[in-house]
């Protein structure tokens, strides 16, 4: 796990540009840090490099500095600069050593970088179990490759705004790259994020930066500056025994040179992944819980006999009541605006975790495969609609609630207004909020495209727009980033692509159950008492309401005036703080004002950096 960046351009780049697109990874990578220049011909030239790589190191396999990066083959005609973990490469390996191929790490970077030069990225791909954002620079074929994990586990975002291509994990490492006539904030973003919370792929906040979507992969020739995208693959049913994939999937992921923990909720996904490490011999795994003491969300308490009930020893880790003082460096942290709730005592649960280890084991993605949010019941209730929509008008609306919202369900098709099931702003919102923004997305999702959707049953519909888009962009981004901003690696078994095929493939009846998920009951047996399948789903929210009246109080004066400031205008001051003043009466606009005060301290930060040299 780590932070990656590169750049290819036609004239060197200066030092400073290179030191500022580090400087923005070093949170995702402690353990070392290097940057690597050529000129464009392709000699080593690390003073005034026309191509550069660099990259920050969270050492977790083979901690040596052998395996450092950016990783060269032999001859340094090909370069590998990676973040990730791949798993269960072993036999691929031995085949190639069979070949006469001989390693000089155990780390699975090597294994990328040999694997491409035996099989060529294409061949590469499919043998890649895990999660991973890399750049592979050939200097044989004078071509760059930038590829994303299937589920989009790894971020990856790029630009051409510097007549070549730059890439990296964070936008922040990217926007170094961008000439500053180019670093405008993008319109569409703005409202996207207000829209979702977060700005799906392959969208960032910036006008001139691209997030690469999960299972895409992007070729860059040198010579000509062609820029290819590609998807390398689709979501499918393969059958097979999923209950020995699922123990497999787990297993491979214990593999790790540091120490290794899980983080314990009071749900079913990760109490399912403890269940099958005490299966598999892990006598005493850590166990991390985030506490919420006082509150009738905390699940602590459930965790707690979880992990009690399996002999595993649990650390509950207590999410603070005030915020103020790291709410900046979360706002860092988060890279550009993104407005989950759940990231904060996300980010807190990683601080302390990452005290006592440098892995742990998450439950995410068993919502995304076995139907698990309500709003995906709810919304089923009016499939019968499917293309049906009314001709009704677009209304500026600031509640969002009661007879509007069902006008602006009606006005949209049914996979559309499955968008309202979330917790963004309505289109009447977004509406209100810039008054002056012509003809807006509805959404600014990725939809499969019509041949596949008419091939899905409506509930498969929704789960292939979540894989798509809430999945990778929302869940596993703020994984992702709340984790390696402290160096630790998050790694989520429900999402080994081999397991969700199976899963995919799985009957109906036995993948949709009532309760959801009631399938892990076959591999729980030891947590039957609990009867964990009949408790009332909590999620992971913090105490807003006390945040938003005493830590970011402070934040509301002036809040409409920046905002119009930072998005020249598309935001009007008057409407942000006339919601504000609504929030104090109907405390139920929570959630929207902390996405506001979100966007606000985001652009601000942001500008700031785009002004930087």
């Amino acid at each position: 796990m780590c932070g990656i960046a590169g750049l290819i351009q036609n004239h060197a780049a200066a030092p400073e540009t290179l030191s500022a697109m580090r400087d923005a990874l070093r949170r995702r990578g402690p353990d070392a840090e290097h940057i690597v220049g050529w000129s464009s011909q392709g000699q080593r030239n690390d003073a005034q490099p026309e191509v550069a790589l660099v990259h920050t190191r969270l050492a977790i396999m083979d901690p040596r500095p052998e395996a450092d990066q950016p990783f060269s083959n032999d001859d340094g005609s090909i370069w590998l600069c990676y973040n990730g973990e791949v798993y269960d490469w072993q036999q691929y390996a031995n085949e190639l050593r069979a070949q006469g191929v001989q390693f000089k790490t155990h780390a699975d970077t090597e294994f990328i970088l040999r694997g491409y030069e035996a099989w060529g990225l294409e061949g590469l791909l499919p043998k890649l179990r895990g999660m991973f954002a890399f750049a592979i620079l050939d200097w044989n074929k004078r071509e760059v490759f930038l590829a994303r994990d299937r589920m989009g586990l790894k971020p990856l975002v790029y630009t051409t705004a510097n007549g070549g291509l730059a890439f990296g994990s964070l936008v922040r490492s990217v926007l170094p790259a961008v000439p500053k006539a180019q670093r405008q904030f993008s319109a569409e973003s703005i409202d996207a994020y207000l829209a979702h919370r977060y700005i799906p792929a392959p969208r960032t906040i910036f006008q001139h930066i691209h997030r690469l979507e999960n299972a895409h992969y992007l070729h860059y020739r040198l010579d000509t500056q062609q820029l290819t995208k590609h998807c390398y693959w689709q979501p499918h049913g393969q059958a097979g025994d999923w209950k020995k994939e699922l123990d497999t999937a787990i297993r491979i992921r214990t593999v790790a040179d540091r120490p290794l923990g899980v983080f314990l909720s009071g749900g079913i996904d990760s109490s399912t992944i403890a269940c099958r490490l005490k299966e598999q011999g892990f006598e005493r795994l850590q166990t991390f819980s985030a506490a919420f003491p006082g509150s009738p969300l905390d699940e602590s308490p459930i965790a707690k006999k979880i992990a009690d009930a399996l002999g595993l020893p649990n650390q509950a880790i207590p999410v603070p009541l005030t915020i103020a003082k790291d709410f900046e460096q979360i706002i860092a942290d988060l890279d550009e605006p993104f407005a989950d709730p759940s990231s904060f005592p996300t980010w807190y649960l990683a601080q302390a975790t990452t005290q006592h280890v440098k892995v742990v084991l998450g439950g995410d993605g068993g919502d995304e495969l076995f139907a698990g949010y309500k709003r995906l019941s709810k919304h089923l209730r009016t499939s019968w609609r499917r293309l049906l929509r009314l001709p009704l008008p677009r209304m500026a609306d600031m509640a969002g609630k009661g007879w509007r919202k069902i006008v602006e369900e009606l006005r949209l098709n049914w996979l559309e207004a499955y968008s309202l099931r979330f917790s963004g702003m309505t289109p009447g919102q977004r509406a209100f909020l810039q008054p002056g923004l012509k003809a807006p997305s509805v959404t600014y999702w990725r939809y499969p495209t019509i041949d596949t959707l008419n091939q899905l049953s409506p509930i498969k519909q929704l789960l292939a727009v979540d894989l798509n888009n809430y999945l990778p962009e929302y869940i596993l981004r703020k994984g992702d980033l709340c984790t390696m901003a402290h160096g630790l690696e998050l790694r989520a078994p429900l999402l080994d692509h081999v397991w969700a095929e199976r899963v995919m493939a799985l009957p109906n009846n036995e993948r949709f159950t009532q309760p959801t998920k009631k399938i892990f009951a076959a591999v729980t047996e030891r947590l039957a008492s609990l009867d964990l399948f009949n408790l009332k789903k909590r999620g992971f929210n913090p105490p807003l309401q006390p945040w938003l009246k005493e830590d970011l109080q402070h934040r509301f004066a002036g809040l409409g005036e920046r905002l119009q400031t930072h998005t020249q205008g598309q935001i009007n001051a008057g409407r942000v703080e006339r919601l504000v003043a609504e929030y104090q009466s109907r405390p139920a606009l929570a959630e929207q004002v902390l996405q506001l005060i979100i966007l606000d301290a985001s652009l601000s930060q942001l500008a700031a950096l785009a002004k930087a040299a």
